[in-house]
Parts: structure tokens; C-alpha cells; sequence
């Protein structure tokens, strides 16, 4: 178990390190417009963490001024219920302190910021075309304490770029294939499609590099598993789900700055690499080796038959490890015995006739 399961005759490396490059591949349809992917995800620089973006708020034209806010919170009636707000931060801008017309019919506090405020609580339809997204996942390693470097990564020797082109992951047929699709990732981590893209989530895609490196090359091989990492996010009406902010900036003939700002609902996926490497080495065989038969006691064991059979002084050893008893014990013992009692019964003669005085003679 020790040697050929664990491996102890080797030394471990875990302190991996990883190169991810990530690129996404599809197109989808949001408001009757066709998504690319310079659309969807961000950042885009394709790195370990990135995001497909599956629904959007759109707030049009923004410019630096003062409006109303539009949060149900902000709603008054008059200047002094909107002073108690001077000191906080409003939802979308800093306040005023005035109570202004938001319609017909409602007043809300005034804030100074980008205008008109953001209304994200208009509901909107995710871009289920997500679902068929491909990722195409290129991952380099390295264990620093062997100075290993994978050769071709998470490809194996075995692929080529027509395989590359038709290829899709699968945990039965495909097992090594870099290309994963997005329904099926989602799948993998136990998750709803419909649910996560209206929501938005993060989804863990785990590489596992075990390799041992006293065999070949062609045996380090990576290990895919997927999991949801937000996992507080299902169980919670506070924030539920992965959603954030972005803008795109522009500038009218007069010089003045406006822009589109975009809340955006996606599934974030985090890659996550991790390694354990082995290759023998004589310390730890020994002290593995010491320790297991110390545990088991085979080294008394060993020593015994290497000085009892094979040593030229087998016969002394012998002599002094065993002891052979006689048949007549019992009549030794008794006697020996008797001859203790005899003994103890003088010693206490002597010391019953002793008065503890003495006498000085004289002598001429």
C-alpha cells in the first residue's frame, strides 16, 4: 500500500505552475441584433477568468447633468424628505437635497450624475444561443522542484488540428478534448441552463495534473471536473446570481461626453489548475522504508533470522536467546525453596539473640 499505491518512494511537488488562454467561439441573437463574441465576453483578453454575458440592461445616453432617481425607495413629496439623504450615497448619482417630478403622478429625490438614471428592473430574455458557445482551453504547466515542464500541455500527442476542428469534451468519449460547450459544462456542475443565464452564476472548469514522473511522458495527463462556486447564490434573495456594470463612451460634435451603460447578467468561468507531481528519490524510499518496518516490528523479525541462520556465531547467539529447562524444576525449585526459608530462619535467630551490647577485654 505504502510503496506501490502511495508512492513513498518518491518525492511530491504540488506547487504547480499554470498558463491558462481561453477563447470563445459562437453567435447569438439579443434584441434583434446578432452577438459576437467581442460582444459577449469580457474581459477579452482570454485569460483563467472571463465572462459570457447572457442578458442585458441597456440604459441609452447618459450625460452628466441632474435627474431624478428612479429607486421606489427615493419616492417624496416634499424638499425636507430628501435632506435626510444629503450625507448617503444615492443609487445612481449624489443627492441634491429636492424632491422633483420623476412622472405625472410621482416625486422622487433629485440626484446630480449620469441621466437619465438606470431602470434595471425591467425584465428582459436571456441569449439561450449561449447554450452552444464553445471554449477552447490551452493550458501549460510546470513543477519547479523537478524543473518539468509539460511538453504540449493539456494536448496530447495524439491531436491534430482536424480533431481540434470537430471535436467536442466528453467524460466518456472525449475525455481530452480542449473544446468545451457550454451547455455541457453547465450540465457537468449540476446546474440549469435556463436558470443560470437569467441569473447569472459562476462556474468552476477544474484541471488536475497527477502525474508520475518516472514514467513517460505521454502519461501526464490532465483530469477535467466542473462545479458551481457560488453556491450561496441559490440559496439567498440578497444578491442572487452574477451580474455587473460596464460602459462604452462617446463624444457628441459640441465635445460634450455621453455613454451607454450596460448592466450585464453572464456565467463566469473560473479555471482552476492544480498538480501533484512525484519522482523517486532515495530519502524518502529510506525513511519510508525504516518507518514501515519499525511499524510492524519486521526488523526484530529480520534481524533474528539473518544472526539465528546465516551469521558464523549462530550457535552463541542461540545459546544466549534461549534457554533450555530441565525436567527436574520442580524438585530444583523446592529445594531452593526450603534452602531460602532455612535461610530467613538463621538471620532471625541471630538478630533475636542479639542485645545490641558488647564487651572491652583488657589484655596485658
Amino acid at each position: 500500500w505504502v510503496f506501490i499505491y502511495e508512492k513513498a518512494y518518491q518525492i511530491r511537488d504540488t506547487a504547480i505552475e499554470s498558463s491558462v488562454m481561453t477563447k470563445v467561439k459562437g453567435f447569438g441573437v439579443y434584441n434583434n441584433k446578432v452577438m459576437d463574441v467581442a460582444d459577449y465576453v469580457t474581459p477579452t483578453q482570454g485569460a483563467s477568468v472571463f465572462c459570457v454575458i447572457t442578458k442585458m440592461i441597456t440604459t441609452e445616453n447618459q450625460v452628466q447633468g441632474y435627474c431624478p432617481e428612479t429607486e421606489k425607495n427615493y419616492i417624496c413629496k416634499q424638499d425636507s424628505q430628501c435632506t435626510k439623504h444629503l450625507k448617503k450615497p444615492g443609487s445612481y448619482g449624489i443627492f441634491t437635497g429636492r424632491c422633483v417630478p420623476f412622472n405625472s403622478t410621482t416625486k422622487t429625490c433629485e440626484i446630480k450624475g449620469w441621466c437619465p438614471a438606470e431602470i434595471d428592473t425591467v425584465t428582459m430574455t436571456p441569449m439561450m444561443e449561449v447554450e452552444n458557445f464553445t471554449i477552447f482551453i490551452k493550458n501549460s504547466i510546470r513543477f519547479p522542484t523537478f524543473n518539468y515542464t509539460k511538453k504540449r500541455g493539456n494536448f496530447l500527442s495524439t491531436i491534430t488540428p482536424d480533431y481540434i476542428k470537430s471535436c467536442n469534451f466528453d467524460q466518456v468519449n472525449n475525455i481530452y478534448c480542449p473544446i468545451f460547450r457550454v451547455g455541457d459544462v453547465v450540465r457537468y456542475a449540476q446546474q440549469n441552463f435556463t436558470k443560470l443565464a437569467d441569473k447569472g452564476g459562476v462556474i468552476g472548469i477544474k484541471i488536475g495534473w497527477n502525474c508520475d514522473l518516472d514514467k513517460s511522458d505521454d502519461q501526464c495527463k490532465p483530469s477535467y471536473s466542473f462545479t458551481r462556486l457560488d453556491a450561496m447564490s441559490q440559496r439567498t434573495i440578497v444578491s442572487p446570481g452574477y451580474n455587473f456594470r460596464f460602459a462604452k463612451y462617446y463624444k457628441m460634435e459640441n465635445g460634450t461626453d455621453y455613454r451607454t451603460l450596460i448592466k450585464a447578467y453572464a456565467i463566469r468561468f473560473d479555471v482552476l489548475v492544480n498538480g501533484n507531481a512525484g519522482k523517486f528519490n532515495m530519502i524518502p524510499t529510506l525513511i519510508n522504508m525504516v518507518a514501515a518496518f519499525t511499524s510492524v516490528g519486521v526488523g526484530t523479525v529480520l534481524c533474528d533470522i539473518i544472526l539465528l541462520n546465516f551469521l558464523k556465531g549462530a550457535e552463541q547467539y542461540k545459546a544466549k536467546k534461549f534457554e533450555e529447562v530441565s525436567d527436574n524444576l520442580d524438585s530444583q525449585s523446592n529445594r531452593f525453596y526450603r534452602s531460602q526459608l532455612s535461610l530467613r530462619h538463621h538471620e532471625t535467630m541471630m538478630k533475636s539473640t542479639d542485645s545490641g551490647a558488647f564487651s572491652i577485654e583488657h589484655f596485658s
